[in-house]
């Protein structure tokens, strides 16, 4: 082989490298961008689970306007099933992070889990947009920079709830599931009454379904007391506390509270009329285009409206989109990070806005009556008014 031959060889490799290198660029921005989607596709959650997969996935066509595609690179959706349990979620997000190398991802649905992500999220140094988790230390106390978070916190839904329920001469029990959420709630709620008097906490198994014994201290609790009598009920998941109703509260002039739920779980409300409370999401309370895209899509597709974790789903995706366009489509963490704080984006309620200090997003909540109507299969929350983000004072937890 002449040296002649070989240089000419090396100088076409040469410039091929170059123009490679030229069309470098172009080509990273047609690499995919990937997401994995941590949630409870089984378990004690999984109807919340499905509920945001299924919203996250038309959240994404529809901030994509059904291209599924943000600056030239096409987005990938990796699903895992954490199965409610802390463990699997912990191995599943390092899975995702390291093995799929997934540049963000979104989850989970139980608070368990989600305090369990955490580290995960940190020590990858990559974005976990939590949603619909609520316990307030996931923005608080066990929060990192890499933690945003689309769903409300438990903060949100106590103080909105107090709204309706913190007024002057009014006696409160509260009934809670015994872990993070219930207890997040329970604190948060109790932070949030300043005029009415909480002198009960109850809290029971994640797993109860005779809720006989819990009543019985409950009714014990408030059946002497003077004024309004309520016992206010945080609960997610299987088993069923309104059956407390059952036990002739009335007798005892006490009243049951409660925050919103997925329509299932609200057929409970309809023996409840007149019943307030403040809700997150209930799919015939926000007038926005929004919502009336997800609306009119849901019941397209599905025949049935779109439910309280199908809101909070679509509403992550339109932030990681969002974020993905003020960034060019780069998802370098640390940019992902600037574009995200501060940012504000249009939701199915409305506009929602990540707080800089917690990454918290701020949102509307919804105060409501409980309305019978034969049409529905659960009792309607009618809505009393608006809750604004900036009416709540919702505490920065994160020692930051």
């Amino acid at each position: 082989m002449t040296q002649g031959f070989i240089r000419a060889a090396a100088g076409a490799a040469l410039a091929l490298s170059a123009a490679l290198g030229a069309h470098a660029p172009a080509l990273a921005q047609g690499k995919e961008i990937r997401i994995a989607h941590v949630y409870s596709r089984t378990g004690p959650l999984e109807a919340y689970g499905k509920q945001t997969q299924t919203g996250f996935l038309m959240g994404l066509d529809y901030a994509t306007g059904g291209t599924m595609t943000v600056a030239g690179r096409k987005l990938v959706v990796i699903e895992k099933d954490d199965q409610g349990k802390p463990d699997v979620g912990k191995s599943l997000l390092a899975a995702a992070y390291g093995d799929d190398k997934a540049d963000i991802a979104v989850g989970p649905s139980s608070s368990g889990v989600a305090l369990a992500l955490l580290p995960v999220a940190e020590e990858y140094k990559k974005i976990l947009l939590v949603e619909p988790a609520v316990a307030d230390s996931i923005t608080g106390d066990k929060w990192n920079k890499y933690i945003f978070r689309t769903g409300r916190n438990s903060s949100q839904d106590a103080i909105s709830n107090a709204v309706a329920l913190d007024k002057p001469g009014t006696v409160i029990a509260t009934l809670a599931q015994d872990y993070a959420f219930g207890r997040d709630g329970v604190k948060a709620f109790k932070d949030a009454i300043k005029k009415a008097k909480v002198v009960h906490e109850e809290y029971l198994p994640t797993t109860t379904t005779d809720f006989t014994a819990g009543a019985q201290r409950l009714i014990d609790k408030l059946k002497d007391q003077p004024g309004r009598k309520v016992i206010f009920i945080i609960w997610a998941g299987a088993g069923n506390p309104f059956k407390i109703a059952d036990l002739d509260l009335k007798r005892y002039g006490i009243e049951i509270a409660t925050g919103g739920n997925i329509l299932p779980a609200m057929a409970a409300y309809k023996s409840l009329p007149g019943m307030e409370g403040a809700t997150y999401y209930y799919f015939g309370i926000p007038k926005n285009p929004v919502n009336e895209w997800l609306v009119a899509n849901h019941y397209k597709q599905f025949k049935t409206p779109p439910d309280f974790f199908t809101a909070g789903g679509m509403s992550a995706a339109i932030a990681v989109v969002e974020a993905l366009k003020k960034t060019g489509g780069d998802t370098t963490t640390n940019k992902l990070i600037k574009a995200m704080e501060g940012m504000s984006f249009e939701t199915p309620k409305g506009r929602m806005t990540f707080r800089p200090e917690d990454h918290q997003a701020m949102q509307s909540m919804y105060h409501f009556k409980i309305k019978v109507d034969p049409a529905f299969a659960w009792g309607v929350p009618e809505l009393v008014r608006e809750i604004k983000p900036e009416e709540m004072a919702i505490p920065i937890r994160n020692r930051k």
